[in-house]
């Protein structure tokens, strides 16, 4: 009789992540048990706890995955050869397509509510994720301005401004489901915008 296949350490780990991020996100942190990810895995707690000494550790696992998704998504692209608005595009459009949507809401609700209970998931949640993000982009916001492409001299605090501008309008309402996700036409003018806007307090110009 053949046995089941078996899976690496890396991939039972990501299995794992995948099962406990849906039994999170079903039931809150606090009502989610090991016993119940372990049973939807087809597992033992042990084998569980081979992984993950506790849920918290879990917990934490979960949140730093989704911080390197989401920058990889945002950010991952790094191309010297566009010019500063077109790589202000990529990363507004890319921001808001992900920032915004429904799936990385109900993340970002779960996270932040279980930052109440236990303040080093927030810490560690925008350390890894937003703090980073603005990390990135401040990085390329200090090699334009070595360049004279724009007048940053405080490359993190025109990072923040970007992003700030690209998210300014629609986040609190997203967040409270004020409205639905963004169109395509919704998400253009809002990356034409902050664009704009940013180029007109940041151009070379103003150097």
């Amino acid at each position: 009789m053949q046995g089941r296949p078996r899976l690496d350490r890396d991939t039972r780990r990501e299995a794992i992540l995948d099962v406990a991020q849906d039994v999170f996100l079903e039931q809150g942190f606090a009502a989610a048990s090991m016993s119940e990810i372990a049973a939807r895995l087809g597992g033992s707690k042990g084998t569980l706890y081979n992984y993950f000494k506790s849920k918290d550790e879990l917990f934490e696992a979960y949140v730093q995955r989704r911080c390197v998704l989401n920058l990889e998504e945002i950010y991952g692209v790094d191309d010297d050869a566009q010019s500063v608005r077109d790589t202000l595009s990529r990363v507004a459009r890319a921001y808001l397509h992900r920032v915004l949507s429904d799936d990385n809401l109900r993340h970002f609700r779960l996270i932040i509510a279980e930052a109440e209970r236990s303040p080093e998931f927030g810490r560690m949640f925008y350390e890894m994720g937003p703090r980073r993000g603005e990390q990135r982009l401040a990085e390329r916001m200090s090699a334009w301005a070595e360049k004279g492409l724009v007048a940053a001299p405080d490359p993190e605090r025109a990072a923040r401004h970007f992003l700030g501008l690209c998210q300014n309008r629609y986040f609190k309402a997203r967040l409270c489901n004020y409205v639905p996700e963004l169109s395509d036409a919704q998400i253009e003018a809002e990356t034409t915008a902050a664009i704009d806007t940013f180029l007109r307090a940041f151009g070379p110009e103003r150097a």
